[in-house]
Order: structure tokens, then sequence, then C-alpha cells
């Protein structure tokens, strides 16, 4: 399975955590919008082949990573869901980042 593919993947799971984690808010418009609809835009994009996708998710993951960690401290009853959050956030990171990695520290040819 391919870096993007990985990627793709763990954005969608991120959009369905949000989708499931602020659904029931009474009025989760605003949640959605906000948390959901970008990672489900950036794994069209990356679908798409879009170099930027991976790079604005990486930047993006960093932010979720964030969130995730202060609402995992701050809200118990919420820390399930920010955990998740957490460990996907990571794995965006990584998914995003892989492809440059493996060109940097890769084997040289000959």
């Amino acid at each position: 399975m391919s870096a993007r593919h990985v990627l793709v993947i763990a954005l969608l799971a991120l959009m369905a955590l949000y989708a499931a984690w602020f659904g029931s808010q009474p009025s989760p418009v605003a949640e959605l919008l906000v948390f959901a609809a970008p990672p489900l835009a950036l794994a069209a994009a990356a679908l798409r082949g879009k170099r930027s996708a991976s790079f604005w998710a990486g930047v993006l993951a960093l932010a979720w990573f964030s969130h995730g960690v202060m609402v995992a401290y701050t809200r118990p009853d919420e820390r399930g869901f920010a955990l998740a959050e957490v460990v996907l956030s990571i794995v965006i990171v990584f998914a995003a980042s892989l492809p440059g990695l493996r060109a940097r520290f890769g084997r040289k040819p000959g």
C-alpha cells in the first residue's frame, strides 16, 4: 500500500471521526464544516494526485494533533475521540512525509 493510499484512508477516517464526534451536537453544521470538510477535501485532492494535498494535510495534522491533545487533557468525557484524533494526525504526518523521506534518505542508484 502506497503512502498516498494510507494518507487518503487516514484523512477519511479522521473525517468519519469528526462526523461521529460532532454529529450529535445541537447544531453540528459549523463543527462539521470546520472539522470534517478539510480532511474530505484533502482526501479528494490526494486521490486526484495533487501534490499540495500531502503538504497541507501534514500542516493541518499538526493543528489536529494539538487540538486532540488539548481536548484529551481538558475534557475527560471526550478523551476517546481526542486520542483517536491524535493517532490519526500522527499517521497523516508520517504518510504525508514518507515520499520526501524516501527521496532524501533512500538508496542512491549506483
